[in-house]
């Protein structure tokens, strides 16, 4: 029954393409599982929807079966040689709707090659920007664009905070997933005073979330305490059918869309769809060290 309710279920366009990263400089919090799947709920819910992915893994690419191997038109040729993303995009055959930037292995030489460049941090910007279906107000424009990051604050995460309104952050419902946010934090505040300060923290997704203990009942606590009704109010659980779709080059959506993890996803794709804009001030920065080692 609940997944026959979502299935039902249009989701509702924004007045303008949102524009996110999914950040989180930890690695193994469930940072591309969560763009790809909130990216294919999305999609399933009715609305356009773009990932751009920035990590030289290419994890988001093999999600979504899109073509990435050395020489195919990636983010790479679109950061470094201005290749625009209506000509590097591919669409996900699986998902109606969602197209996807992909990353090639190249993307891990981009960091050195645009030291040199002028305004390097706002070659992504520029790039999504110059796409109309992106800033543009067209019955075909996209509703979202997602961008995935690598795990680690480098000049590719920095473009992406550079490019984005919003920041998506998933966190892990473990305690040692919460120690790095600090940091993150403190970045994305520099990045707010120097270079975007349009950029916010919209919205916050606890994952692997397990019910049985304690611990993540916690660390869930203490996030929600934090940051607020920003916190999304599904977490996503840990489940064997979320690690296995990758492997299969699907989304858990289309891999198992009955599964907790799929379900999940589609409430969470469901209340960032609803989410109603917030205008409020950063939560202050903890320094390092202080209660519950989070920001």
């Amino acid at each position: 029954m609940r997944r026959g309710l979502l299935q039902r279920e249009s989701l509702p366009r924004p007045d303008r393409a949102r524009v996110m990263v999914v950040a989180n400089q930890k690695g193994g919090v469930g940072k591309t599982t969560t763009a790809v799947n909130l990216a294919a709920g999305l999609a399933q819910g009715g609305l356009r929807v773009l990932v751009i992915d920035l990590d030289p893994q290419g994890n988001a690419s093999t999600a979504l079966a899109v073509e990435h191997t050395r020489g195919t038109l990636s983010t790479y040729d679109a950061l470094v040689d201005g290749v625009p993303l209506s000509e590097v995009a591919q669409p996900c055959e699986e998902l109606p709707g969602l197209m996807v930037v992909p990353a090639t292995i190249d993307l891990a030489g981009a960091e050195i090659e645009l030291v040199s460049v002028v305004a390097r941090e706002n070659r992504l910007r520029k790039a999504i920007l110059g796409w109309d279906r992106v800033s543009g107000d067209g019955e075909d424009r996209f509703d979202y664009v997602l961008i995935d990051c690598p795990p680690s604050l480098g000049l590719l995460t920095l473009n992406a905070l550079v490019a984005a309104e919003e920041l998506l952050l998933p966190i892990q419902a473990e305690y040692y997933a919460l120690e790095g946010v600090g940091q993150l934090l403190e970045t994305v505040e520099l990045v707010r005073a120097n270079l975007n300060p349009r950029l916010r923290i919209s919205t916050v997704l606890l994952t692997m979330y397990d019910g049985r203990t304690r611990l993540s009942a916690a660390v869930a606590d203490e996030v929600r305490g934090h940051f607020g009704d920003r916190v999304l109010s599904t977490a996503i659980p840990r489940a064997v059918r979320v690690s296995e779709a990758p492997s299969y080059a699907q989304t858990v959506m289309t891999y198992d869309p009955a599964s907790s993890g799929a379900l999940s996803y589609r409430e969470a794709a469901r209340e960032l769809a609803q989410q109603v804009e917030k205008k409020e001030t950063e939560p202050h920065v903890v320094a390092a060290g202080s209660q519950g080692g989070t920001a």
